[in-house]
C-alpha cells in the first residue's frame, strides 16, 4: 500500500486511501470494459456505484434497485488484478441483462445473462465458489497433458546443469517436447480453451526491452500478447500490461520464460554496472541485446532442427484456432511501430554475447513474479494442468480465415481525461 512521490519518496497508503484507489480503479475498468460493445449498447450502459464488502459464499454482486456493483473485499485486495477483473466482467453482464435487455422473468444465470457475458468478453462462471483467475492458473491437475509437463520439468532440471553442452541440449529437448505437444494438438483438430492473463507488472510507460520480450514470447511460445489498459493501483491512473493468450500450460511456460529472463537481466545488470554508473538509456540497450541473443539463439536451433526429420520448429507452428479466439477477445486493435532512440553499440554487444549463453532452467529464485507470487510461478508451471471456461456461444473450430493478430495494443477509443467521472459510494471522483 505505498506509491512514490514526484520527489520519488514512498509514500504510506493508509487501508482507507488504498481501497478508495481500488474503487476508482473499478470505476475505471468499467469504463474501458465498455469499448467490445457496439455504440447503441454503449449508450445505453450507466456508470453504478462500486462497494467493496465482507463477502463468504461469492465473489461480486449486482444490484439493480440500489444500481450497485459490490465485489469481495478479499478478491479485490488479496488476488490479481486480472482476476479481479473478471470478476467485475460478470457482474457488468448482470447489469447489462437488467438494464440493457430488462429481462424479468429468467433466472439470474439464463439465456440472456449468457448472451451478455459473449457481448462482453465476461465469464458466466465467475461467481459463487468458483475459482479466481489466478487460483485456476496455480491449481493442481490430474489431466493427461500432467504427463508432457513432467518430462519438461525434468529436462528443465537437467538445464541447470553446470556442464553447458548437456545444459544447452535439454533446454532444446524441452523446446521440441512442447513443439510436440502443440502440434499433436494441432493435427488432432480437438477444440481448445484458451485463457488470458497479464504477465509482468501494470505500469504507466514500459522500457523498449519490455516489448522486445513480448515479442520473443509471442514468436517462440505458443501464445498471442497484447498490451491491454489496465488499472495501476500504485499510480492511481490507467497504463498498460502484456496480457498472453492461450492454452494453460502454454501461458504458465511463456509466464515462467518472461519471469526468467527479466531475473536474469537484472541480475546481469547489476554485475555490469557496478562502477560504471550507466544511465538507464544503456540499461535498456543491455537489456534488449540479451533479448536479441536469446532470439538468436532460438532461431538458430529452430533451423538446425528443422532439418531433421525428427525435430520440430517452433516458429512454424500457429494455432488458427487461438487466432480466432484473439480476434473475438480483442476486435479493436491497432499496430503501433516504436521509433528506435540512439543506442550504445557497444553495451547492446555485450548484452547480446549474454543472451546468446542463456539457459531457460528450473529453480532460479523468483524474488517477486510476474504476479508477485514468489516461488509460486515455478510451482504453477510445474503442477499441472487447469481446463479453463470456454466463451458461451463461442465454438473454437477449425479456421484459416482470420489475419494473424500480431502483437498489438488493444485501444479502448478514449484516453481516461475523456471517462465521465465515476461515481463511488457516493462520491464522485475526478480524474
Amino acid at each position: 500500500m505505498m506509491k512514490r512521490t514526484p520527489e520519488g519518496q514512498k509514500e504510506i497508503l493508509n487501508p482507507e486511501a488504498w481501497e478508495r484507489s481500488l474503487l476508482h480503479g473499478l470505476a475505471c475498468e468499467w469504463e474501458k470494459s465498455l469499448w467490445v460493445l457496439s455504440p447503441s449498447h454503449r449508450k445505453m450502459m450507466r456508470l453504478p456505484l462500486f462497494s467493496l464488502r465482507e463477502m463468504e459464499d461469492r465473489w461480486g454482486s449486482w444490484s439493480g434497485k440500489k444500481r450497485e456493483i459490490s465485489l469481495s473485499r478479499d478478491l479485490v485486495l488479496n488476488h490479481s488484478w486480472d482476476a479481479v477483473c473478471e470478476v467485475l466482467l460478470h457482474e457488468m453482464a448482470h447489469q447489462f441483462t437488467d438494464e440493457v435487455f430488462a429481462v424479468v422473468h429468467e433466472p439470474p444465470h439464463g439465456p440472456q445473462f449468457h448472451q451478455a457475458c459473449f457481448l462482453l468478453r465476461a465469464n458466466p462462471k465467475a461467481s459463487g465458489s468458483y475459482r479466481t483467475l489466478d487460483e485456476r492458473m496455480s491449481q493442481e491437475s490430474s489431466s493427461p497433458q500432467n504427463k508432457m509437463m513432467d518430462r519438461v520439468k525434468k529436462l528443465m532440471a537437467l538445464a541447470a546443469s553446470s556442464n553447458h553442452h548437456e545444459a544447452d541440449s535439454a533446454m532444446a529437448k524441452a523446446y521440441d517436447l512442447t513443439a510436440k505437444y502443440n502440434l499433436d494438438l494441432l493435427s488432432q483438430d480437438a477444440d481448445r480453451n484458451f485463457a488470458s492473463v497479464f504477465v509482468g507488472q501494470p505500469a504507466l510507460r514500459h522500457p523498449p526491452e519490455d516489448y522486445s520480450l513480448a515479442h520473443l514470447l509471442q514468436d517462440f511460445y505458443f501464445v498471442q500478447g497484447i498490451w491491454v489498459s489496465t488499472y495501476v493501483p500504485e499510480k492511481g491512473k490507467m497504463g498498460r500490461v502484456l496480457e498472453v493468450s492461450g492454452t494453460i500450460q502454454n501461458i504458465k511456460l511463456a509466464s515462467y520464460v518472461h519471469d526468467f529472463v527479466r531475473r536474469f537481466i537484472h541480475s546481469q545488470w547489476a554485475e555490469y554496472n557496478n562502477g560504471k554508473r550507466l544511465n538507464r538509456y544503456r540499461q535498456t540497450d543491455f537489456a534488449v541485446g540479451i533479448i536479441e541473443g536469446f532470439r538468436a539463439k532460438l532461431e538458430r536451433q529452430s533451423k538446425e532442427k528443422g532439418k531433421k526429420e525428427d525435430s520440430l520448429s517452433l516458429m512454424k507452428i500457429e494455432d488458427p484456432l487461438l487466432r480466432k479466439y484473439v480476434a473475438y477477445k480483442y476486435p479493436h486493435t491497432i499496430k503501433v511501430k516504436r521509433g528506435i532512440a540512439s543506442q550504445d553499440k557497444n553495451v547492446l554487444k555485450d548484452g547480446r554475447r549474454l543472451g546468446e549463453r542463456l539457459i531457460i532452467a528450473k529453480g532460479m529464485e523468483n524474488p517477486g513474479g510476474s504476479r508477485g507470487s514468489g516461488m509460486r510461478l515455478l510451482a504453477c508451471f510445474m503442477d499441472g494442468l487447469s481446463i479453463p471456461w470456454a466463451f458461451p456461444g463461442a465454438a473454437w473450430t477449425k479456421t484459416t480465415d482470420i489475419p494473424s493478430s500480431g502483437n498489438r495494443v488493444w485501444q479502448p477509443g478514449s484516453r481516461l481525461s475523456e471517462y465521465p467521472r465515476p461515481r463511488i459510494q457516493g462520491l464522485s471522483l475526478g480524474f
